[in-house]
């Protein structure tokens, strides 16, 4: 292996895992912004305490993510009101809910039961690369002809 060669392989693998590392990044927004979709959706509103609920996590953990999310502007939230999405946050929701669904819906197509699909897609839907879903979605419907 020439020299280049390996400098080739560092930055590749460099390059994978800087992908990765924004994935995880953006993995928490993604499912916050999801999430407060979700509760606005079934009850009109999404409060820190649902959220926490859903999450399994405190009220100031919660709160800490909201202003995360605040400042990067896809929620607005005020002391003792509901948090809302701004269009860039309903925008992410969107985009994330459409990834959850081609990979469940992917993993069902293969034969992986609906419940451990729904499970599966929680963490790959946020490392899935357009490439690989776009082929996801492509053997989906042409297993089920939708």
């Amino acid at each position: 292996m020439t020299h280049e060669d390996d400098q080739n392989d560092v930055a590749t693998s460099a390059a994978k895992f800087d992908r990765i590392r924004r994935a995880h990044q953006s993995e928490v927004a993604e499912d916050y912004v999801e999430m407060i979709a979700e509760l606005i959706k079934e009850t009109g509103e999404a409060r820190t305490v649902d959220l926490a609920a859903r999450f399994g996590v405190t009220s100031p953990t919660v709160n800490a993510i909201i202003q995360r999310l605040q400042r990067a502007e896809l929620v607005e939230s005020k002391p003792y009101r509901s948090i809302f999405l701004t269009e860039a946050g309903k925008n992410l929701a969107k985009r994330s809910q459409d990834r959850h669904r081609v990979v469940r819906d992917f993993l069902i197509t293969i034969g992986v039961s609906a419940e451990i699909a729904e499970e599966d897609a929680e963490g790959v839907e946020h490392h899935v690369s357009p490439e690989t879903l776009a082929i996801f979605e492509q053997i989906t419907k042409s297993k089920t002809g939708l």
